[in-house]
């Protein structure tokens, strides 16, 4: 039988792993979308080489004002699976399955 004191620490050792998904979702994309305008902004003949390449994973993505609200939606995704696979990993590893 699982005690009250169990079930309490069960409970408060919980994540919320949508919560996880849509902070870290919204970590990564802030962050991709900021990288993208301070490129933009910052201007020069050759606009952010590097961070380019990601439309090769990226389909449609570019250093641009257009890439950035683009790029800011794939990042989202891709962080919230990060995050919902961080929250159901603890919480499973936190009830011992």
């Amino acid at each position: 039988m699982v005690s009250r004191d169990d079930d309490m620490k069960t409970t408060l050792l919980r994540l919320n792993a949508r919560a996880w998904g849509i902070a870290l979702g919204l970590l990564f994309g802030l962050g991709l979308f900021l990288a993208t305008i301070l490129l933009v902004l910052q201007g020069g003949r050759e606009v952010g080489p590097h961070l380019s390449l990601l439309g090769v994973f990226l389909p449609g993505y570019s250093v641009t004002t257009g890439g950035a609200f683009i790029g800011f939606v794939y990042a989202f995704v891709i962080g919230y699976g990060v995050g919902r696979i961080i929250g159901s990993v603890y919480n499973a590893m936190a009830r011992g399955d």
